[in-house]
């Protein structure tokens, strides 16, 4: 019998033995009236006025002394340490205590005192066990350390590293807050279908699934951004949905197949006005959830409160190759981009070729909060022409401590324009075919009818978590991330 199978029969016996003595354990409720927090904070008031509390929570160490024990309770809001009396709470029930260990949870009332030491203390006067645990947490002074263990028992992980909660309480701060900048404007919250019969709004691989009553192929929307201008059309004019989305691609650091992203159109607006809004939303999140502008990250530092700066794609690629992107051939992409350690298949796009070289020669430079604008019109099919620069689109990616955050758009409404962008897509190649932009007949449609000059974006805010939070992983900031089957397979 393996360690772990015999501490379970252990664990099991222990049960056993509760349940002889008339205690049930896994009773349906008990009625706490103080939390450990506000234990602490109003010690002095509780202690002078002999109050029974009744605290509960799960057991984390214990400490035996015959006659007497300590032991630390965890709630949602700390630590409290209990103090047992085999005097006070009768042979019976100190003979029940000793069924109990770390990992059980327990419920217990009686009247507050400090130890010699001076920790605030509980003096019980009754428990009762709440759930009684079969299997024992990880050892006390090492804890559970190894990152996919971590990941994969999420559960076990909140129990034991109470930092991993404040992080969890981080973006749950931060999606308060998007929420009500948001409202604060005039933005009206919505939901948009998650089953789409046509995958659109980005470019990326979609998972598929299949609808049996309709016998109708579905795919997980990788964005919200069609069904979101349909409403813009409708006449709602300022619309925006915090909701998960689904891309079939990697894993790494910055990128989970299911994500949650915020994207909101605004009419009447273009992605100037979308910068500003980033900037004011940011700032407003840092002040809520940090009490400053100042942000830090992996140990580099970021001042919300002044400008961001601009970084033009277009330009910083043709600085860099020393002429002009738009009109370089793709086999001179190519070889760039194999000069400079990336990969080139022969039937990647011109857009796929820029995009790789960017990543090598310019994100790599960028620190200060940064728009990088000027993206060229073929790697952006939803994104309206720049009127003085042609084959330049009016868009713009946020990038913050060197990671891209979003993407905003002066939104393309031209339903002819928007028609042949589609079709284009249609002639790209290989995996990139599969990526593209699908031809969705009703959202040309609804733009027949008319979409006003709209400003779109969409703030990834998983990647806002990671950085609020001070987590290196996206990992880090999702409660269950996207793991391998244990054992490989």
């Amino acid at each position: 019998m393996t360690e772990e199978k015999a501490l379970f029969q252990v664990r099991l016996e222990k049960r056993r033995r509760l349940e002889e003595s008339g205690i049930r354990p896994y009773p349906t409720r008990f009625e706490r009236d103080r939390l450990a927090a506000e234990i602490t904070e109003r010690f002095d008031e509780l202690e002078r006025e002999k109050t029974l509390v009744a605290v509960a929570g799960r057991i984390l160490t214990i400490r035996r002394m015959g006659k007497a024990s300590f032991a630390h309770l965890r709630d949602r809001s700390g630590d409290v340490q209990l103090y047992f009396r085999a005097d006070i709470l009768g042979e019976a029930a100190y003979e029940a205590w000793k069924q109990i260990e770390a990992g059980d949870l327990l419920g217990a009332r009686g009247v507050l005192f400090r130890t010699k030491s001076g920790e605030i203390s509980i003096e019980v006067r009754s428990f009762e066990v709440l759930a009684k645990s079969l299997r024992p947490l990880p050892e006390k002074w090492h804890g559970l350390t190894n990152k996919e263990t971590r990941y994969r028992q999420r559960y076990l992980d909140l129990i034991v590293n109470p930092d991993v909660q404040r992080a969890f309480r981080t973006r749950a701060a931060v999606v308060r807050s998007v929420r009500s900048f948001l409202d604060a404007r005039g933005f009206l919250e919505v939901e948009t279908p998650i089953l789409q019969p046509l995958y659109g709004g980005a470019s990326a691989r979609p998972f598929v699934t299949h609808h049996n009553a309709l016998n109708l192929k579905l795919y997980l929307r990788i964005a919200d951004e069609l069904y979101l201008k349909r409403l813009i059309i409708g006449g709602l004019e300022k619309v925006y949905e915090i909701g998960k989305d689904f891309r079939n691609e990697g894993i790494d650091r910055t990128h989970n197949p299911e994500f949650t992203q915020l994207e909101l159109y605004e009419a009447y607006a273009d992605f100037r006005d979308m910068m500003r809004l980033l900037e004011d939303m940011l700032r407003s999140i840092a002040l809520e959830t940090l009490g400053g502008t100042a942000v830090s990250f992996g140990g580099k530092n970021a001042d919300l409160s002044r400008p961001w700066k601009t970084v033009s794609f277009v330009d910083s690629l043709s600085e860099r190759l020393g002429k002009d992107v738009l009109r370089a051939g793709e086999e001179e992409l190519r070889a760039a981009v194999r000069e400079s350690g990336g990969e080139a298949p022969a039937d990647a796009s011109r857009g796929a070729l820029l995009d790789a070289l960017f990543a090598a020669w310019i994100e790599p430079g960028i620190e200060a909060p940064t728009f990088v604008v000027d993206f060229p019109k073929e790697i952006s099919p939803l994104a309206k022409e720049r009127h003085d620069r042609p084959g330049i689109v009016e868009r713009f990616e946020p990038y913050l401590f060197g990671m891209e955050i979003g993407n905003a758009f002066s939104e393309l409404n031209d339903p002819i324009e928007q028609r042949a962008r589609f079709e284009s897509q249609r002639l790209l190649r290989g995996k990139e075919r599969e990526e593209a932009q699908q031809v969705d007949e009703d959202f040309l449609r609804a733009l027949e009818y008319g979409m006003p000059p709209t400003g779109g974006m969409g703030v990834g805010i998983d990647r806002l978590s990671m950085i609020f939070a001070d987590q290196p992983s996206i990992r880090d900031v999702l409660f269950f991330p996207q793991l391998r089957p244990e054992g490989g397979e």
